[in-house]
């Protein structure tokens, strides 16, 4: 996996984030380039027992399209992804998202570290990975397959942070990840380029 010379390139992108995760995806999901043909997920810590009104806030300020998830739906290019309420979100060899009301991990559902993971092993190094503030260690296990499979990660620089927890057990759990401010990390992604399969690759 390379960042390129003139951006990251990636055939996905997975995001994580809990508290003031909205403000900062905010600031980075509509820097997402209107030319980029992959796909981005997102899991967002939510209330359980309230409907998301994620699809409604970014959708007219993102340059891709914005869903909520659907399980067994293909995975379309060109979209950004969110995981609904009280379900993990999981990527499938295709790709195609399922949908998971299993136990909660790291006391979430939807899980960033399930996400992560099963994305990890659809993608492998073609697979970007971010976690932004937070106030729970979920998606730092996740991160690091991530990396592990040869993948891009990133965490926002904890100072930036509403909540540094998050990102800083990322950074414990494995100390090699790239760390930019949420102001680098939209910069980074306004460059973003579609990295293309290689021979023998389900994607």
């Amino acid at each position: 996996m390379s960042t390129g010379s003139t951006g990251p390139v990636a055939a996905a992108v997975v995001i994580g984030t809990s508290a003031g995760g909205v403000e900062a995806l905010l600031a980075l999901l509509p820097a997402f380039p209107a030319t980029y043909p992959g796909a981005v997920f997102v899991v967002l810590h939510l209330p359980r027992e309230r409907p998301s009104l994620l699809v409604d806030i970014f959708a007219p300020r993102c340059a891709l399209r914005v869903r909520e998830a659907e399980d067994k739906e293909p995975v379309e290019p060109g979209t950004i992804y969110f995981a609904p309420p009280d379900y993990h979100l999981l990527i499938d060899n295709g790709p195609e998202l399922s949908l998971s009301a299993d136990d909660p991990v790291n006391f979430s559902r939807p899980s960033i570290d399930v996400l992560f993971e099963s994305a990890a092993d659809v993608y492998g190094a073609g697979l970007l990975g971010i976690i932004l503030t937070g106030a729970s260690q979920d998606g730092a296990r996740g991160l690091e397959t991530v990396r592990a499979r040869g993948g891009l990660t990133y965490v926002q620089e904890p100072s930036t942070a509403t909540a540094s927890y998050m990102v800083e057990a990322a950074l414990q759990r494995a100390p090699g990840h790239r760390v930019m401010s949420l102001e680098s990390l939209a910069g980074l992604v306004s460059h973003i380029r579609m990295r293309q399969p290689e021979a023998g690759e389900d994607v």
